[in-house]
């Protein structure tokens, strides 16, 4: 596999490639039991402050996308997501793939693409 890091929504069924399993919601999914989600590792702390997250849902039309994920860029290097940043860096640094779950409906548009590319430049500085 060249990626070791693939997003799936929390609501598709695990497969056994998937690898370690990591949540990247700050809330647990609803509906979904914690055996279904099968979930290794929840890292709320890695995702947007709610006051980010509350402004970006204010205006569904997508003209804030471009100023969210320069804001969500700049949180991931703050002191309060630099840990979880450093978690996830490791869980993949220890091998096999890793999963990134989720629960949004529009994966492309949320903050998991920013957050895969920003852990994409932390792994080729390290």
């Amino acid at each position: 596999m060249d990626d070791p890091v693939r997003v799936r929504r929390v609501y598709d069924p695990p497969e056994d490639g998937d690898g370690t399993r990591v949540l990247v919601d700050r809330l647990w999914p609803r509906g979904v039991s914690k055996e279904r989600a099968a979930i290794d590792v929840w890292l709320k702390e890695i995702t947007p402050s709610d006051e980010l997250r509350s402004w970006y849902h204010q205006d569904r039309s997508g003209a804030r996308h471009d100023t969210f994920v320069d804001r969500y860029r700049t949180e991931l290097d703050d002191p309060a997501h630099t840990e979880a940043v450093d978690r996830l860096a490791g869980i993949v640094r220890a091998g096999g793939p890793v999963t990134l779950i989720t629960a949004v409906k529009d994966v492309a548009d949320s903050h998991v693409p920013v957050l895969v590319d920003h852990l994409q430049h932390v792994m080729k500085r390290t």
